[in-house]
C-alpha cells in the first residue's frame, strides 16, 4: 500500500501477512537505506486512544477526522536525525482489541522501543497500561523490563472533558522505571514530535547507561584479576 505522504505502508490483516523492509526517502528526494540505523517502534494500547492518528501525524502530519480502527497491524517508515545520528524509525501500529491479540503479539519481537498509549478522557485505557507493558515483555521476550525504552502517551489531551489525574500517570510513571511521559494530540499535533524523539533518545539513553555499567564491571573484574594473580605470585 501506499500512504498519502509518499511513504511505503504495509499491513497485516486477517491470515493474509505480507511484510518488507522498506526505504524511506528524506525530503530531497535522497535514499537514505545504508546510511541510517533501523529502529523497530511499536505503538500499544487499547482500542480507540488514537494511535494510527499518532502515526499518521508524525509521519504525513495528517489528521484524519474519520480514521478506522486498524485491522491486524500495520507499519510506517520515517527517517529522522537525533544528535547528529540518522535514524529510520518502523512504527508498528497495532489493533488494540482483544480479538487481534494473535495477530499483533508476533510483531513485538524485535522492537527497539515501545511507546504505550492511553486516552485521558478514557480511565480504562490508562488502568490497561500495565496489562500491555506486561504483554509486550513477555511476548517480546525482553528479560530486563526495567531497561527497556518505554514512553508513555496520553493521548486526546485537546478534549475537555479529561478522567486521568495527572498525579495518577505520574506515579505509574515512575513506579515503571520514570518513563518519560507526553500528553499528546494527534488532532491539533500537541507533542506528537518530541514523543516519537523521545523514544530514539530514550533508547540512546539507556544504551549509554548499560554500556556503561558494563565497562564498569569489566573495569573491576580486571583489578580482581590483576589482585589475584599479585597474590599467587607472593605465594610461590
Amino acid at each position: 500500500m501506499r500512504g498519502d505522504s509518499g511513504c511505503d505502508r504495509v499491513g497485516v490483516m486477517g491470515n493474509l501477512q505480507f511484510i518488507g523492509l522498506l526505504n524511506w526517502s528524506s525530503e530531497n528526494g535522497e535514499d537514505m537505506s545504508g546510511k541510517s540505523k533501523l529502529l523497530k517502534v511499536v505503538l500499544l494500547g487499547d482500542g480507540g486512544v488514537g494511535k494510527s492518528s499518532l502515526m499518521n501525524r508524525f509521519v504525513s502530519g495528517k489528521f484524519d477526522v474519520q480514521s478506522f480502527h486498524t485491522i491486524g497491524v500495520e507499519f510506517l517508515n520515517k527517517d529522522v536525525s537525533v544528535d547528529g545520528d540518522n535514524y529510520t524509525m518502523q512504527i508498528w501500529d497495532t489493533a488494540g482489541q482483544e480479538r487481534f491479540k494473535s495477530l499483533r503479539t508476533p510483531f513485538y519481537r524485535g522492537a527497539d522501543c515501545c511507546l504505550l498509549t492511553y486516552a485521558v478522557d478514557d480511565i480504562q485505557s490508562f488502568k490497561n497500561l500495565s496489562m500491555w507493558k506486561k504483554e509486550f515483555l513477555y511476548f517480546a521476550d525482553i528479560q530486563d523490563g526495567m531497561n527497556f525504552p518505554f514512553v508513555i502517551l496520553g493521548n486526546k489531551c485537546d478534549v475537555q472533558n479529561k478522567v486521568v489525574n495527572d498525579s495518577d500517570i505520574q506515579e505509574w510513571c515512575r513506579l515503571n522505571g520514570n518513563a518519560p511521559l507526553f500528553l499528546t494530540s494527534a488532532k491539533d499535533a500537541t507533542n506528537v514530535e518530541k514523543a516519537f524523539i523521545a523514544a530514539v533518545l530514550r533508547l540512546k539513553e539507556l544504551e549509554d547507561f548499560i554500556e556503561t555499567r558494563q565497562t564498569n564491571a569489566d573495569t573491576v573484574d580486571l583489578k580482581k584479576k590483576a589482585k589475584m594473580t599479585n597474590n599467587n605470585s607472593c605465594c610461590n
